[in-house]
Order: C-alpha cells, then sequence, then structure tokens
C-alpha cells in the first residue's frame, strides 16, 4: 500500500515510519517540522516538508502520490500548554484534521488510522475501558475528542473507515529513534536527563495521592508495541474491519517514584527529586486497558515491563546527548 503519515517526523510517527518501510509498504511522510526531526524519517520514505493548513495542497499530494491510506500523528501535544493556548489546540488540530479529511474524501482516500489520546476519558474505573465515561480534562483531550467526533459522522455519512488508537504515554527507544521534543513534559526523558547530567534533579508534584507511595501512577507503553498496534489497525481496514476505537495501556501502571527507582537501577546513577505542589487536574491513576484490541486484533506487547522501556530509552539518550542534535 501507499501510506500517507503526517506528523511522521515525530517521535511514534517516526517509528511507525520505519516499520511501514520494512513490511514493504510504500509511504510518504509528511511533517512541517515544527516538532519532529527529519533524521528521524528512514531514507526509504518519501519526504515532504509540508502544513496542513495548506488544504489545496494537500489535496495535491494525495492525488499525486495516489495514497491509499492516511495515518495521522501530526498536533500539537503539550497538555499544559493547551491549558494556556486553548485556541491553538482546539484550532490547529482540529482544523488541520478536518482539512486532512476533507481532502481525503475528495481524492477517494476511504482508510484513515487516528492516534488520538486517553485523555479523551473522565475515568471512574482503572484500567479505562473504552466504555468509560467522556471528559477530556483539556483543551489538548477536547480536540481529540472533536476529531473523534467528526469521525464518526463521517464514517456515519461517507465511505470513510477509520481506527482510533487511545493512549497516555508512548515511551522508550526503537531502532535508532527515541524522544526529543522542543519542550520535554514526559517522565522517563526527563529523569533520564537527570540521570545524564543535563538537569540537576526531578519534580515530584504530589507526594500525598492516595496510591501505594504517594506519587501519581501513570501508563506506560513502549513506542514500538504502539507501532505495531497502528499498524494492526491499518491491516484490519484493510480487510474492511468497521470503523471503531481501542485505548491502548500495559493494564497496570507504574508511579512516578517506581519510574524513578527503576531509572537508577538501569543507569546506576543517583537521580535526585525535589517535592512540588499537586498539579492542577492531576488525577491519581491512569492506566488505560488492551483488552479490547488484544480480543479483535490479536495484539500483544512485546515489550510491556517498564525496565525495558527505561532501558531502550536510556541506550538512546546516551547515544544522543543532545537528540537528534547528535
Amino acid at each position: 500500500m501507499t501510506i500517507l503519515v503526517t506528523g511522521g517526523a515525530g517521535y511514534i510517527g517516526s517509528v511507525v515510519v520505519a516499520e511501514l518501510v520494512e513490511r514493504g509498504h510504500r509511504v510518504v511522510v509528511l511533517d512541517n517540522l515544527s516538532s519532529g526531526h527529519l533524521l528521524a524519517v528512514p531514507p526509504e520514505a518519501e519526504f515532504l516538508r509540508h502544513d496542513l493548513a495548506d488544504r489545496l495542497g494537500t489535496l495535491e499530494l494525495l492525488d499525486a502520490r495516489r495514497i491509499e491510506a492516511v495515518m495521522h500523528f501530526a498536533a500539537h501535544i503539550q497538555v499544559g500548554e493547551s491549558m494556556l493556548r486553548p485556541l491553538k489546540y482546539v484550532g490547529d488540530n482540529v482544523r488541520n484534521a478536518l482539512n486532512l479529511l476533507e481532502c481525503m474524501l475528495q481524492s477517494g482516500v476511504n482508510r484513515f488510522i487516528f492516534s488520538s489520546t486517553a485523555a479523551i476519558f473522565a475515568p471512574s474505573e482503572t484500567p479505562i475501558a473504552e466504555s468509560a465515561t467522556i471528559g477530556p480534562g483539556s483543551p489538548y483531550g477536547e480536540s481529540k475528542y472533536m476529531i473523534e467526533r467528526a469521525l464518526r459522522w463521517l464514517d456515519e455519512t461517507t465511505r470513510l473507515r477509520y481506527v482510533a488508537l487511545r493512549y497516555f504515554n508512548a515511551a522508550g527507544a526503537w531502532r535508532g529513534r527515541g524522544e526529543d521534543h522542543p519542550v520535554e513534559t514526559h517522565l522517563i526523558p526527563l529523569v533520564l536527563e537527570v540521570a545524564g547530567g543535563r538537569s540537576e534533579a526531578i519534580d515530584v508534584f504530589g507526594d500525598d495521592y492516595r496510591t501505594p507511595d504517594g506519587t501519581c501512577v501513570r501508563d506506560y507503553i513502549h513506542v514500538t508495541d504502539l507501532a505495531e498496534a497502528h499498524l494492526l489497525g491499518l491491516e484490519a481496514l484493510r480487510k474492511d474491519h468497521s470503523t471503531t476505537a481501542y485505548n491502548m495501556g500495559n493494564g497496570s501502571g507504574y508511579s512516578v517514584l517506581q519510574v524513578i527507582r527503576v531509572a537508577e537501577e538501569v543507569t546506576g546513577k543517583k537521580i535526585d527529586t525535589v517535592p512540588a505542589e499537586r498539579r492542577p487536574g492531576d488525577p491519581a491513576v491512569l492506566v488505560a486497558s488492551s483488552e479490547k484490541i488484544t480480543k479483535e486484533l490479536g495484539f500483544q506487547a512485546r515489550y510491556p515491563d517498564l525496565k525495558t522501556i527505561v532501558e531502550t530509552a536510556w541506550r538512546w539518550h546516551s547515544s544522543h546527548p543532545m537528540g537528534y542534535g547528535i
């Protein structure tokens, strides 16, 4: 198949592109490089520097490359920033996705894999199933949910079919590709910055939650397992699987202090912490269930344990101390 991957120079997108190329697909990567890295794109893929705000250009490339399916990763992803700049998220994220979807309909492309988020939920249960109450806690989560709502109606009224993947924290590294964000907000790379001597300490936001050690518990899924889930979704659509959404997670979760302890074990470094106030809106536990995708698509995580996730991330950060700046 010829597949367009938007945001394919980003962390998760580039790993998915590498997996697609390895499996013999022709891949066109579209990225404006606002947060992605050209070095992350496999040389076998065609790279186009392009912004989805350019609707006419998007339509032209869909037609010219004879795209058969689209995997959509391009988005602003910082939850904290979304609280300060909500229009950037419910504006850009939603507008650009709708531009893309409108172009797909005009071009006759009807398979869409959407990288969504489990942050659309207001969970009252753990782990979070697809039936959990919807209630985004941030403009970022709201933007993803708005896109999912649009997809639902397109599924009902057009030939477009989609699979949406909802998850919390992709982590780890794979085949020379790791996390390198302009502003890092994810726990594991921040902890490894301390281990690598690039930061003095890691802030621990709250130590009095109703969890075993008082710190927040979060879900982590290895980036290559997440990539595999996206490819399973693509294969399901190729076989005319019905439209659906799947939650992705390891089913158990790890606390902030557990992550720090495992990072100390993996790196052999002492990681200093700084107590900090709770962040507004931080739930005690956020863990997603992969039961549905396991049952329907046969998904099995290859790297579910935290130590393996941290080890792969540490190897990448050790060999790329400046990220893709090497």
